[in-house]
């Protein structure tokens, strides 16, 4: 007698990897729209843990309801560091194998203050695409597509300035240069001024200070310093998806830090990481903001429901999308939408 079939025995069949549906870009975006969304609750209430752990909550909470085998790679710290989305927690029923990487809420302080360039966002990558960074500083170098290949983080910052100015064929008293407003950049900050160029200073947010800089018609130009290591890894992914490109290296404070740089694998901390480096699979990389800033509008809310402002980048269609989405809240039509 032949064996029954999955069918008859009234079974699910079992479902291989190569059987597993690809699940597009488009379906994480609710990922980075409920964190925004969760977290925009919080702005200028002067508590950023609760808005931090709003995005984390809901965030997590999407992942958890999505067909994939996710596996975090960069997150809100180790396992017992942080209760949820910690480095290697698994997320999803179960499908498309994937690395994750997330800043919930990529300034929590600035949704505190209700200050400007807070997002959510997150990048998806193949097994093994994403870079596990030990989380000490990091020092960087920004830019667009225009300048991509042209640069070097090594060079005097002066020079660097004069061959971005050539890139975007204009006067270095033109350009734009973004920083964390930081003690340890104040040498940096002098040689900007020095060198003729126009200096935005940020308190928080250098993913989405970078991305800006790759992005033409935000007005910025440039992103340099010394920042955090996870948050360059995030960066390197989002450059890569928009033709920009980091140059970076760890950053390490004592003997502590250089070890912990050995046990991840890197030998020497000034070797200079570019995008492939750090981020060398990502598929999908997306971000929803929270408040405003110079690449995306901020969540506004109305009597209905909210409205959010994302991009969505897919590495494996080569596409870049600005999604404007309005959230119905109320469970009765409502009266009208608004541009």
């Amino acid at each position: 007698m032949s064996e029954a079939s999955p069918a008859e025995r009234n079974e699910l069949p079992v479902v291989t990897d190569s059987e597993t549906t690809e699940v597009h870009a488009m379906e994480f975006l609710r990922v980075t729209e409920k964190a925004a969304l969760a977290s925009s609750r919080w702005l200028g209430r002067g508590d950023n843990h609760a808005a931090d752990q709003a995005a984390v909550d809901a965030m997590r909470t999407v992942f958890n309801e999505m067909p994939i085998n996710g596996t975090v790679v960069i997150g809100e710290g180790q396992k017992d560091e942080a209760p949820e989305l910690y480095v290697g927690e698994e997320l999803g029923t179960g499908g498309m194998p994937c690395e994750i990487a997330v800043d919930p809420l990529e300034g929590t302080d600035l949704v505190a203050r209700g200050d400007s360039g807070a997002i959510a966002v997150c990048v998806v990558a193949d097994p093994g695409g994403i870079f596990s960074a030990p989380d000490i500083y990091m020092r960087k170098l920004c830019v667009g597509a225009s300048c991509k290949g042209r640069v070097d983080i090594n060079a005097p910052l002066e020079e660097t300035l004069e061959v971005v100015a050539r890139c975007y064929e204009r006067r270095v008293r033109d350009l734009t240069v973004i920083a964390l407003d930081r003690p340890r950049h104040a040498e940096l900050i002098e040689e900007v001024r020095e060198a003729g160029a126009r200096i935005r200073l940020i308190a928080d947010g250098d993913i989405t200070a970078s991305m800006s800089a790759a992005v033409r018609g935000t007005g910025d130009h440039l992103y340099v310093g010394i920042g955090g290591s996870t948050e360059g890894v995030i960066t390197a992914a989002a450059l890569e998806a928009l033709g920009g490109e980091i140059q970076a290296h760890m950053w390490p404070k004592d003997e502590e830090q250089r070890q912990m740089c050995a046990e991840f694998g890197i030998v020497d901390p000034n070797k200079i990481m570019t995008n492939g480096d750090l981020a060398s699979a990502p598929r999908y990389v997306l971000a929803t903001g929270v408040t405003d800033g110079n690449l995306l509008k901020g969540v506004r809310f109305f009597a209905d429901g909210a409205r959010t402002h994302s991009i969505v980048m897919d590495l494996t269609t080569g596409t870049v999308r600005f999604i404007d989405t309005i959230h119905v809240q109320s469970r009765t039509l409502i009266s009208e939408i608004r541009l």
